[in-house]
């Protein structure tokens, strides 16, 4: 009987994990179209301007510029404060952020966070900086799509977005999560990303009204569940240990970095522009239509001469290589720069560009292979002389139809000078691709080797996992 009742357990747990791992896949499987209402509605010149607006831009391209322009902000905040970020750790340069965010609690500004599920299981549960902050007056924190095995039709959309709003004064956008790997200057693992800070001035927040509204459509989302709240968990010892050592840490962060918290004269260093424009997937958990990459595909067939855009890898289907080369074909140049297969963080991709940088190349665009020896993160593109896109949109398939995902596009010829000059500085370390099999390297540079660990790895992951890009 005993024996029985043990298979009788194991047949349930395996019934249990396919049933998991279907629900799961199942719902992705079948990707959606683009519908002719949005190919209707698509109008390329609302994201142009004829005269300037009021509202200013600067890039962010350094990391430790990044965590210093969050600081600042929200150490000046007077009302309100809405972070947004698909992960976020409890390390240096993350408890950095949650001290300024208490801090900016408890002198009165309501804190919103909106953070993804799957990290929030992983990085925020049972860590006591987390819960201290959940349980400190003005702070909201809430998960969108917290992991639930019981529903694993639901559990590949994850919330993919990065941004940054204060008052109604400056918020950033860009591809930076909330931790040590995009923020801070520390020693360690690091990749390399891009930001966009938006000023606005004299009272004209038109793109972070925008911005704002795409906020409170996910905030009140069905999906999306408190973490924690004003419960017991604030009385536990470690948790009111965690709330002082957070109000230390920020009170040694104001000695040692006093610049952190000075006045920043935003019309000095940002840059006019005529035009800012949100790109966003639908919210929902569902499989999406690919809006974020039809009309960033689009906005780039319009270039009446150059196109160049960075991505940390690329993974196609057949109906995004087609769009790429109706951009190729109807523009003279289109560059793209993404990691080299020894320079690629991420497995699947390298595995992915290993596999199909043949048909990538039959588009008609260029490649450049970033080889500097750091993962590159960057989600970006400049059009002509005159538009400019940051944010969280890798190419691939999980951010053309799984994730929320948003691209800023701006109209500024100023902050595309200022982008495209940004950019070059990680082109210049950047392999040319050839053909398939040949990159030349920049003279005095020599490419990395692939290691036969990471050879292994591409092997097996083609053999075994080439099936499932469809979720990457």
């Amino acid at each position: 009987m005993g024996k029985m009742s043990g298979k009788t357990i194991l047949l349930f747990v395996l019934v249990f994990i396919c049933y998991v791992i279907l629900g799961a896949i199942l719902p992705f499987v079948k990707q959606p179209e683009v519908t002719e209402e949005t190919k209707e509605n698509f109008d390329a010149a609302q994201f142009y301007g004829m005269e300037y607006i009021g509202e200013r831009a600067a890039v962010i391209p350094d990391n430790g510029d990044a965590l210093k322009e969050r600081i600042r902000l929200i150490s000046h905040a007077r009302e309100r404060i809405i972070l947004s970020t698909f992960q976020f750790s409890a390390d240096e340069s993350g408890k950095d952020m949650l001290a300024a965010l208490q801090a900016a609690a408890e002198r009165g500004v309501k804190v919103s966070i909106l953070t993804d599920g799957m990290p929030g299981l992983i990085s925020m549960e049972g860590n006591s900086y987390f819960y201290a902050l959940s349980v400190t007056e003005n702070v909201e924190i809430r998960l969108y799509n917290p992991v639930n095995l019981l529903t694993p039709w639901k559990l590949m959309g994850r919330l993919h977005d990065k941004y940054l709003i204060v008052d109604e004064t400056a918020y950033i956008v860009g591809g930076r999560n909330t931790y040590d790997y995009f923020l801070g200057d520390g020693p360690g693992y690091k990749n390399y990303d891009w930001d966009v800070l938006v000023y606005c001035e004299r009272g004209e927040a038109d793109s972070l009204n925008r911005l704002e509204e795409y906020y409170e459509n996910i905030w009140n989302q069905p999906e999306c569940r408190d973490f924690h709240g004003k419960t017991l968990t604030g009385k536990l010892p470690g948790v009111k240990n965690a709330k002082e050592k957070l109000r230390e840490r920020y009170a040694d962060m104001q000695e040692e970095h006093p610049d952190w918290f000075e006045s920043c004269d935003y019309e000095t260093v940002t840059k006019p522009v005529k035009e800012i424009r949100l790109i966003t997937n639908p919210t929902s958990v569902k499989a999406k239509e690919p809006l974020v990459y039809y009309e960033m595909t689009q906005l780039m067939k319009n270039a009446k001469e150059e196109v160049c855009f960075h991505t940390p890898y690329i993974l196609c289907n057949d109906w995004m290589l087609e769009q790429l080369s109706e951009i190729c074909g109807q523009v003279e140049n289109v560059t793209m720069m993404t990691n080299s297969v020894a320079n690629n963080g991420n497995p699947f991709g390298t595995m992915d560009y290993a596999e199909n940088k043949g048909d990538i190349l039959d588009t008609g665009v260029n490649i450049l292979e970033y080889d500097g020896g750091i993962s590159y993160h960057g989600k970006c593109f400049t059009i002509d002389d005159d538009l400019v896109g940051i944010g969280s949109f890798n190419w691939d398939m999980r951010s053309t139809y799984m994730d929320t995902e948003m691209m800023l596009v701006i109209n500024s010829e100023e902050l595309n000078a200022d982008m495209k000059r940004e950019m070059e500085h990680y082109e210049a370390q950047s392999l040319t691709v050839i053909d398939e099999n040949i990159s030349l390297a920049p003279e005095g540079m020599m490419p990395q080797e692939i290691s036969w660990k990471k050879a292994l790895q591409i092997k097996l992951l083609q053999i075994f996992g080439g099936w499932a890009r469809f979720l990457m």
